[in-house]
């Protein structure tokens, strides 16, 4: 792996750690869902710092390059992410359905308790 990509791949996972941070600060990320970005940033910066190691796990598995075993490892990490999300995405409006129902009958109920009076 070039030391640019080294480099690159270091400064862009410590900037995507500290932002991590601060919106977990601010209250703006639930830590839940930022574990997987803190553990993604971590990695990248471990396979940047042992690249050997990169390397090696990229002939085992037949890459050309050590550099497309990372993409592809990124690649990876996204498409997990976005299936986890969408898992997400389904239980909150499987969520909001039924809260709009509940809604619904508290005021039917509300409106069947005004008419008797």
């Amino acid at each position: 792996m070039s030391i640019t990509l080294r480099i690159l791949l270091i400064v862009c996972s410590i900037i995507a750690f500290i932002l991590c941070v601060k919106k977990i600060k601010k209250s703006e990320l639930k830590i839940e869902n930022s574990v997987i970005w803190l553990l993604g940033s971590i990695l990248l910066i471990l396979m940047s710092i042992f690249s050997d190691a990169v390397t090696w796990v990229s002939k085992l598995l037949g890459f050309e390059a050590p550099v497309n075993f990372v993409w592809m490892a990124a690649i990876g990490f996204l498409l997990i992410e976005i299936f986890l999300d969408n898992i997400r995405i389904s239980n909150l409006n499987e969520k909001v359905k039924n809260l709009n129902h509940y809604i619904a009958l508290k005021e039917n109920e509300q409106k069947q308790k005004e008419e008797e009076k």
